[in-house]
């Protein structure tokens, strides 16, 4: 199984370990082609405008849509829960408008608001240890969009079908349980 980690911005290297602690094959994903040769993709965080300045100039906007219509996996974390999400709060334009989520940008604050905290996960036996840094925050959620994840009763994760988001960074602690979580989805659609 391959899972590729889209590597324009963000915390690549990192997710290419955790993937790898999962059980998987991760790939370093630079090129548009390289899209082909995977069963699911990770998008991680950085600053989602220049993300999403970069996957227009690079052609990975319709290369991506067209990867999530042939329901291949796609996990957001971050910057890379805004690219997925159909709405940004306060924005005219969203990225790959993917996910049924209106999402809101540094929802929880500046990078000096960062926190780390233990949230329970729907589908992970106990707490995981989750890094909030300039955070967004899931405000909505389409009637196919499964909450997995809140934090003082506001939205951090949610799942809809083929699609994870997570408002925090996994990739930053030594648990990859929600890694493993995103491979068995990848798996259950390769079946």
């Amino acid at each position: 199984m391959k899972i590729g980690v889209l590597a324009l911005q963000g915390a690549v290297a990192e997710h290419i370990r955790m993937i790898e602690l999962a059980g998987a094959e991760g790939v370093v994903v630079k090129r548009v082609e390289q899209l082909a040769d995977l069963d699911g993709i990770i998008i991680p965080g950085g600053e989602s405008t220049t993300i999403g300045k970069l996957m227009r100039e690079y052609g990975f906007v319709d290369a991506l849509r067209a990867f999530s219509e042939q329901n291949k996996p796609m996990f957001g974390t971050c910057a890379g829960l805004i690219l997925l999400a159909k709405e940004i709060s306060g924005q005219a334009d969203a990225h790959l408008q993917v996910m049924d989520i209106t999402v809101a940008r540094n929802a929880f604050g500046r990078q000096r608001e960062s926190f780390e905290t233990d949230l329970t996960v729907k589908g992970i036996d106990e707490d995981i240890r989750a890094v909030f840094i300039r955070a967004p925050l899931i405000e909505k959620v389409g009637d196919t969009v499964e909450i997995l994840s809140s934090y003082k009763d506001q939205i951090v994760a949610a799942r809809q079908g083929h699609l994870l988001a997570a408002s925090f960074h996994p990739e930053l602690t030594d648990d990859y349980r929600l890694h493993s979580y995103f491979i068995d989805m990848v798996r259950a659609s390769r079946a």
